[in-house]
């Protein structure tokens, strides 16, 4: 789109010259699209895209294998940057040349023209100001919420006015083992060697015990991430993904600020990862309990499984929104099955680093959708 609004025209030439992962543009009908920054974000990689370059690809949005969702949809009008006409129309002569200005480069006139940016989509017709902090206007959406946090747009957002508040939102990557790997460290030896003294006991009644021998810590560690796993599921299905009431304010901000606004825009990168002041919280107190319930030895083993199982959850739901795992990978599938979960079955598909709990709880999603 050009800065005045109106749309560029391209003839069919031009658009076949941008197929490269630099300048990657595709047809849908008669309209063109520049996806080169949505390439690595594809689930199903960036050579599939690659490879119908500069072609129509409206026969693969409607399947078979997979009929895209309404949101994908939505969410490729994004990169819509003109439309496909004749070399001899009227438009391209007209309008496009003088928009592009006689006899400078293509690449000079897309930055001038802005081709590939998103920045105008919901401006006029969304619900909340985009010009504006978000965290004090979702509240007033109502019963509209709900729709609109799930339908995505690739921009990133400001939460709050206050610079120091905005910045204690985001988080790189690299923080989360930062912090917590030295943590995972330390208790792995500090637990080991508790138990390697021999008097870790795990007492069923007052007169039996079963003694919890320094070998077993392995063991006891891989349960820890295991329990980590089910605690993941249950916290991103029944927390992240509550339905706050339409008429509650409080609520409704609660609800984007703790993961509505991962899923309105789902490749801001800042926010990829729990901040390390937020992940406290939640793991302090799953500390305190293990600590309560069981011996020591055998408590803080548990708890760094589960402490090491949470940044390896944290990693992988980076890796899986800009990583591009190689097809038929473990990842591979991941990576399918959570851009699914954003863009069509917010209600389901609540495994992040396994789909396994997503089984005895009938919320997979179904394999044909998209």
């Amino acid at each position: 789109m050009s800065q005045s609004g109106s749309p560029l025209f391209f003839t069919e030439k031009e658009v076949a010259t941008h197929c490269s992962k630099e300048s990657c543009w595709v047809l849908k009908g008669t309209r063109v699209y520049d996806v080169s920054s949505f390439l690595r974000r594809h689930p199903g990689g960036e050579a599939l895209i690659l490879r119908r370059a500069g072609r129509d690809i409206s026969p693969e949005l409607e399947g078979p294998p997979h009929r895209h969702s309404e949101n994908a949809r939505r969410w490729m009008e994004q990169y819509y940057i003109g439309e496909l006409v004749e070399r001899d129309s009227p438009e391209y002569y007209t309008e496009t040349l003088r928009q592009r200005g006689s006899g400078r480069g293509s690449s000079e006139a897309e930055d001038e023209l802005g081709i590939s940016k998103c920045s105008k989509v919901d401006d006029e017709t969304d619900l909340v100001d985009w010009r504006k902090p978000l965290a004090w206007q979702v509240g007033h959406l109502g019963e509209k919420y709900d729709a609109w946090v799930h339908q995505p747009v690739d921009r990133p957002i400001r939460l709050f006015e206050s610079d120091f508040f905005e910045a204690n939102t985001k988080t790189a990557w690299y923080m989360v083992p930062a912090v917590w790997m030295p943590l995972v460290i330390y208790l792995c030896w500090y637990s080991y060697s508790l138990l390697a003294q021999g008097s870790t006991k795990l007492f069923l009644t007052s007169e039996l015990s079963i003694p919890i021998h320094k070998y077993s810590f392995p063991f006891i560690f891989m349960l820890g991430m295991f329990m980590w796993s089910f605690i993941e599921y249950c916290i991103h299905r029944f927390l992240f993904h509550m339905r706050p009431p339409a008429h509650n304010y409080y609520l409704i901000t609660l609800h984007f600020l703790l993961h509505g606004q991962h899923h309105k825009s789902p490749f801001d990168g800042s926010r990829l990862v729990f901040p390390p002041g937020i992940a406290s919280i939640m793991i302090g107190a799953f500390y305190l309990i293990l600590r309560q319930l069981l011996p020591e030895g055998l408590g803080v083993s548990l708890f760094v499984g589960g402490l090491c199982g949470y940044v390896v959850y944290d990693m992988i739901h980076y890796y899986l929104h800009y990583g591009s795992p190689s097809k038929g990978s473990y990842l591979y599938g991941l990576k399918a099955y959570h851009v699914k979960h954003h863009f069509e079955h917010q209600r389901a598909g609540f495994g992040i680093t396994t789909t396994f709990w997503d089984y005895p709880f009938n919320t997979v999603i179904p394999e044909q959708t998209f």
